[in-house]
């Protein structure tokens, strides 16, 4: 399965592993990138500097390609944290959710490749403008925060014709049917998170992991709840995708009474601090419903290799059948 991606990247495997926060740091990103993927650190809100050189020396030890995300929002207040990946300068950066463009040159400088995440045709154009050097059409379908405009599928068919940088699918990539589907459709490859929740070296506690396991495809919901619960300054078009649980059921559609009440957030911080995840947010995909056991993060790189089985298949059927 040889994409632009494979390429740039030398990678035997045409994915990237999520840049989750809470949950992608240089552990998970590591076995990813030794898979023959690229792995992922995830650089959240409250990252300090030093974290991010410590995660990243992590990620980087195998001497393969790897990667860290950023949150263009986040770095309005802490430029530290961009100063801090300009120093590592990973083979790969997304910055996405915020005005990231101006920091698109510097990264390239510094030697790192660019990629950004969108949710409509006008933000990938933008982002082309931009001069990132590979965009990230992520889904509704997807876990964590994003727009939920448009479906992946349909956001890949839209953006593949309006833009000449190479472009990765992500939202609701679970398999190697899924993987093969969206090569097949044009992308260079598929941004995935939610499989590598239930992974060992992922950063999830043992609670959220059986959770994660147990769920189906029915099981996450979207919106606003738990950012607005926990004073997290997310632009209010990337809301975020998380399993369904007690505390949004309750405060979905009242988030404005939400921000104002000061009882309901610290419940939900100390449900965080407890690990009560009928109250903490636990943000997976759709795909949720796909990832059915406990297993390395080498199990699931090679499980999406198969998807070069199904594109041959695909290949050998006759036009005519």
């Amino acid at each position: 399965m040889r994409t632009s991606l494979t390429d740039r990247f030398d990678l035997a495997v045409p994915v990237v592993g999520a840049p989750m926060a809470g949950a992608a740091g240089g552990r998970l990103a590591a076995a990813i990138s030794t898979s023959g993927a690229l792995g992922m650190v995830g650089v959240g809100g409250g990252a300090s500097p030093s974290w991010i050189t410590e995660q990243g020396r992590a990620a980087a030890e195998s001497g393969l390609a790897w990667g860290i995300g950023l949150l263009a929002w986040v770095l309005e207040a802490k430029p530290g944290q961009l100063d801090a990946v300009v120093d590592l300068a990973p083979p790969l950066v997304s910055v996405s959710y915020g005005s990231y463009a101006r920091h698109v040159p510097i990264l390239q400088q510094a030697g790192s490749a660019v990629a950004t995440q969108v949710g409509t045709v006008d933000e990938a154009r933008a982002a082309e403008q931009a001069g990132v050097d590979f965009i990230v059409a992520r889904g509704g379908e997807g876990g964590g925060h994003g727009r939920n405009d448009v479906a992946t599928l349909l956001l890949l068919q839209a953006v593949l014709d309006q833009v000449n940088v190479p472009v990765l699918a992500a939202g609701g990539i679970a398999s190697p049917r899924g993987l093969a589907a969206v090569l097949a459709a044009g992308a260079a490859g598929a941004w995935v998170g939610t499989p590598f929740l239930a992974c060992p070296e992922a950063t999830v506690t043992e609670a959220a992991r059986d959770l994660l396991v147990a769920a189906s495809e029915t099981d996450t919901s979207y919106g606003r709840v738990f950012d607005v619960g926990l004073r997290q300054a997310w632009p209010p078009e990337y809301g975020g995708r998380a399993l369904r649980n007690q505390f949004f059921d309750q405060w979905v559609g009242r988030e404005r009474e939400l921000a104002e009440d000061e009882d309901a957030h610290a419940e939900l911080i100390a449900a965080v601090e407890r690990h009560d995840f009928e109250k903490a947010v636990i943000y997976a995909g759709q795909a949720v419903g796909l990832v059915r056991g406990l297993c390395a993060a080498s199990d699931v790189v090679a499980d999406f290799a198969r998807a070069s089985e199904l594109l041959r298949h695909a290949a050998s059927i006759p036009e005519d059948a």
